[in-house]
């Protein structure tokens, strides 16, 4: 169903009944992400959301970057949690879904139960993995300029293809990016959370994280090094937990579901729901 929520129109799931666990998916994803995931958190005893970003899937589309900023993004999160009435939730994100997750655990830790955090490691960490993960994240200056989304979807999306070479859901990704103003939308992330001029801004402190946290990591990943998921670390005051998880690639709800189910079941039982 879409509800309006943040002055935006929302494609959110729920399912099953017991502690909540939100899902947020990344870049060029849709709550569909998830499928594998939902099912075994359902029949575990958890009532488990699941939404469209904005820029996404069935999600409203806004035009304008500035409508992607973080305080719009946080604020869909916190009203999807308000709408169904959530206090407290287990948060869940990959790529995007998760530097998402990781920020609303530093400005909203009253509102989670714990966070899981797949591929990507907390924003601090990222900008502090050196000259690997800048050569690894080449793409996100790209995405900057207005050309990238033709860029991308040229000649049969042939670059988009490219960077989704070992997604097993490529084919979808690439038809719901040719809708119109559906790349440049996806691309809103990348604009208004880290416009070039971020690397050169002071780094301001981030609070620690009091909750549990798990940091999830995999060895083929393509865009993401290690470093920034292990430095994550410094930045979590509650229990932490990592995971690394060999010869599987970025998409890891999707290309690794059975070990990312197990591993997402064991930790949220380990919360103490």
């Amino acid at each position: 169903m879409n509800l309006t929520v943040n002055g935006v129109s929302l494609r959110v799931e729920e399912s099953g009944a017991g502690p909540t666990v939100l899902l947020l998916h990344g870049f060029p994803d849709s709550s569909d992400l998830w499928r594998h995931q939902v099912p075994a958190l359902v029949g575990a005893g958890y009532r488990v959301l699941t939404m469209d970003l904005r820029g996404f899937g069935e999600s409203e589309r806004p035009a304008e970057v500035a409508e992607y900023r973080p305080e719009a993004v946080i604020g869909d999160i916190t009203g999807v949690l308000d709408h169904f009435g959530v206090d407290r939730v287990h948060l869940v994100g990959h790529d995007w879904g998760g530097v998402i997750a990781w920020t609303v655990a530093t400005t909203n830790p009253d509102r989670l139960a714990s966070l899981t955090c797949l591929s990507t490691g907390h924003p601090a960490a990222y900008r502090d993995a050196g000259w690997a993960q800048r050569e690894k994240g080449w793409y996100t200056l790209l995405f900057q300029f207005e050309i990238a989304g033709a860029w991308l979807l040229r000649d049969d999306a042939r670059n988009l293809r490219e960077a989704l070479t070992e997604h097993p859901d490529a084919e979808a990704a690439v038809e719901r990016l040719r809708r119109p103003g559906a790349v440049d939308a996806s691309l809103g992330l990348y604009r208004a959370w880290a416009p070039p001029e971020s690397l050169l801004a002071r780094p301001h402190p981030y609070p620690s994280i009091p909750v549990p946290v798990m940091g999830v990591w995999s060895t083929r990943d393509r865009f993401l090094t290690e470093e920034q998921m292990t430095g994550s670390a410094a930045y979590v005051s509650g229990p932490w937990r990592y995971e690394r998880v060999e010869d599987v690639g970025h998409w890891l709800p999707l290309e690794a579901p059975a070990k990312i189910t197990e591993l997402l079941l064991d930790f949220l039982g380990s919360t103490g729901r």
